[in-house]
């Protein structure tokens, strides 16, 4: 039998993160700093490994590569992750990776191109610090889903540690996994996310589905995930929404 490693997980990452995160169970935010205790943070919390590649390499050997008629952007972020992606069990290394992912996807010069004139700098913080946070959830490879916290939710955890409305928390996952990813972010994306060792996948069509996303291994039955996605996901959002500052009115 497979034990599960449940020891806090710690890690300091290089930009502050916001201290209402702590209104969330099981994790500890203190600048820098962050503190994770995995039995009071995940939902669900069967797998303490995952596949990561150093980020210095994908900025170098692949984000300028371009595909071809030949050899779609796909194919050269599965070759890459074949070649360069290593398992761990250090959940640090997870965050930190995930933190410089989400830095280079939802960095400031996009603003202006995203058509969107409510969503500041500030909005693309909040997706940085819950995008990284997101990278601890897990995909198997038969499409089970091992590992799941608040931020798989992603609306409802942005909408509690950033006191947002909920107009305005669906728009942050609009920008977090619809319009953002037009076609030359979604291949940025694909690129970036090689780094985490799979690919970004959505469970949901819209906001107000709410099915989150997770960075899953390529070729992960999404038949299975949708189905077991299908399964929990109504009274974990709830979950989540309780920690609200003040209940909605």
């Amino acid at each position: 039998m497979t034990t599960i490693d449940t020891a806090a997980i710690t890690v300091e990452l290089p930009e502050a993160f916001d201290e209402r995160w702590n209104r969330l169970p099981g994790i500890q935010v203190d600048g820098r700093r962050i503190i994770i205790d995995p039995a009071e943070y995940f939902f669900r919390f069967e797998s303490s490994t995952w596949l990561v590649a150093d980020w210095e390499l994908v900025q170098t050997q692949l984000l300028l590569v371009e595909e071809t008629a030949e050899s779609a952007v796909e194919q050269l972020a599965l070759e890459f992750i074949k070649t360069h992606a290593k398992s761990t069990s250090d959940a640090a290394r997870v965050l930190a990776t995930a933190y410089e992912v989400y830095a280079y996807l939802f960095r400031d010069e996009h603003l202006a191109g995203l058509g969107l004139p409510q969503i500041t700098a500030e909005h693309l913080r909040m997706l940085r610090e819950a995008a990284t946070l997101m990278a601890l959830n897990k995909v198997e490879l038969d499409g089970h889903i091992s590992n799941v916290g608040p931020c798989w939710f992603f609306p409802a955890a942005t909408t509690v540690v950033f006191d947002l409305d909920d107009e305005m928390g669906g728009l942050l996952d609009e920008v977090y996994h619809g319009g953002w990813f037009n076609e030359h972010r979604r291949i940025e994306s694909i690129k970036a996310h090689t780094a985490l060792g799979g690919r970004l996948v959505h469970g949901c069509q819209s906001v107000p589905d709410q099915s989150g996303g997770v960075v899953a291994p390529y070729g992960a039955s999404m038949a299975t995930f949708r189905n077991d996605l299908a399964a929990f996901k109504t009274g974990w959002i709830e979950q989540v929404y309780a920690h609200r500052a003040t209940p909605a009115a």
